[in-house]
């Protein structure tokens, strides 16, 4: 029996950095995985191989709309599925072996299976018993699928199966528009696919500033994506090597039937307690399937607490991760803390689309005063230059303080800029803090300056 004084279930972003955190505070620790290898979702079946799909894909648009147009002469490249998915396992092996790295560097004990809580302080991985003053459940989500709708992860894929296909299909259909689903959706679209987006609601990327979502969705039809929305899938039918998806409108109650020759099933995840032991030691859980927390990440029953996508908040890697961070310190006596109110968003599609912040709509329902400062990527030098001058930049800034409540950007490496916008947050900064900053020319930054401009006196080169 090896007794820790943290024991962290799940090796993921927010499990592995709250390992690493603890050792760096002094605290014997091991961290429980059962994938057999770290980084859970996000660095096996989730951002990491998507973000190199993403990237490949969009380097193969770039040769055959844009390589031409800058003088670079010669054949248009074609694709090796095979070789592509290559490309994504090395990316995701060199990764995962990094962090069995800073384990070893940190003195963390890395134990392999699926843990347990078997009693109080105690965590069964087998035929093993480990011991530890506080646990943390960092066990992260699943995918969700449908009733109606069966995965086989050949035909019908989640995630997982759409990141491994052995061909681009014909036709796929994707059932749900939110990050996952667009951001696959674009990659085989790129690739050939005929891609159309089955959603229920009305609006893509639900919870995202209104205005972006109108803007990104006839990008995305402009790159040839179809949609059609406000349409309740019913049932997918597969055979061999096809499937019909059958949907029904919801606002005329009228069904219809698309053939396919892969589903991606892209409605979103659920946290993942399976055989944790969480009901038997009597761990509260919420309505929606979630660990109850409290604001320092405990839950109900002494030393045991949880982070990530098993609690509430968004599902992000990054929340996970400054909850790992977070919960470390707490547990080390330090005063760990998120700021949940600036946690940015980004879907890595072409143009990438990134928030953070107070959308529009939410600032209206709180009836709060604000002005917006908004710039269009066009009027930037740096971003005609490089054919990416499609998307804006949209600040939110208190109308009577000016200090920034929100910021919505879509357009070229939106993914990157935001972070001066969440630095500029986390210090209670105003729109004219950013607009006196100055900005290297010709960079994208300066359409987040126009824009802090822009909630002033205007832009210079709207």
């Amino acid at each position: 029996m090896a007794n820790y004084d943290v024991i962290i279930i799940g090796g993921g972003p927010g499990g592995y950095v709250g390992a690493i955190r603890c050792a760096q505070l002094g605290l014997k620790t091991a961290c429980i995985e059962g994938r057999g290898v770290l980084g859970g979702t996000c660095l096996n079946v989730g951002c990491i191989p998507s973000k190199a799909l993403l990237h490949a894909s969009h380097s193969l648009h770039e040769a055959q709309h844009n390589f031409t147009k800058m003088g670079l002469m010669g054949k248009s490249p074609s694709v090796d599925i095979g070789k592509m998915m290559d490309y994504k396992q090395g990316v995701i092996n060199g990764n995962t072996a990094g962090i069995e790295f800073l384990f070893k560097k940190n003195k963390v004990d890395y134990i392999q299976g699926w843990g347990k809580i078997s009693g109080k302080g105690e965590v069964t991985v087998g035929d093993e018993v480990y011991t530890a003053k506080n646990i943390v459940i960092a066990t992260g989500s699943e995918p969700s699928s449908l009733p109606g709708v069966e995965v086989d992860e050949k035909i019908v894929v989640t995630s997982t199966g759409a990141l491994s296909l052995p061909k681009v299909p014909k036709r796929l259909v994707v059932i749900g528009a939110g990050v996952i689903g667009l951001e696959l959706g674009s990659v085989y679209s790129r690739l050939g696919s005929e891609v159309t987006v089955v959603e229920f609601l009305d609006q893509i990327t639900p919870g995202m500033d209104g205005e972006i979502c109108k803007t990104f969705q006839r990008s995305l039809k402009k790159q040839g994506l179809k949609f059609i929305m406000g349409a309740a899938v019913q049932k997918v039918e597969t055979t061999k090597t096809k499937a019909k998806v059958t949907y029904q409108l919801r606002k005329k109650g009228t069904e219809a039937t698309i053939d396919a020759d892969v589903v991606l099933v892209a409605t979103g995840r659920k946290p993942f307690t399976d055989g944790l032991g969480l009901s038997e030691i009597g761990v509260e859980m919420t309505d929606r399937g979630k660990v109850q927390t409290d604001a320092h990440w405990q839950t109900n029953v002494e030393g045991i607490f949880a982070i990530g996508d098993v609690i509430a908040g968004p599902m992000l890697a990054h929340k996970a991760e400054d909850e790992g961070m977070a919960v470390a310190e707490t547990i080390a006596g330090q005063a760990g803390h998120v700021n949940y109110d600036v946690i940015p968003g980004v879907i890595y599609t072409a143009p990438e689309v990134a928030s953070v912040g107070k959308t529009e709509e939410q600032l209206k329902e709180e009836g709060r005063a604000y002005k917006v400062g908004k710039f269009n990527f066009m009027g930037n030098g740096r971003a005609k230059a490089n054919f990416a001058g499609e998307g804006f930049v949209k600040i939110l800034a208190d109308a009577t303080t000016d200090r920034i409540l929100g910021c919505h950007l879509m357009g070229p490496a939106a993914g990157e800029l935001i972070h001066e916008i969440c630095v500029a947050m986390e210090f209670g900064a105003s729109a004219e803090d950013i607009s006196r900053t100055c900005h290297a020319h010709p960079t994208y930054s300066e359409a987040v300056r126009e824009a802090a401009l822009a909630c002033g006196d205007g832009a210079i080169h709207a």
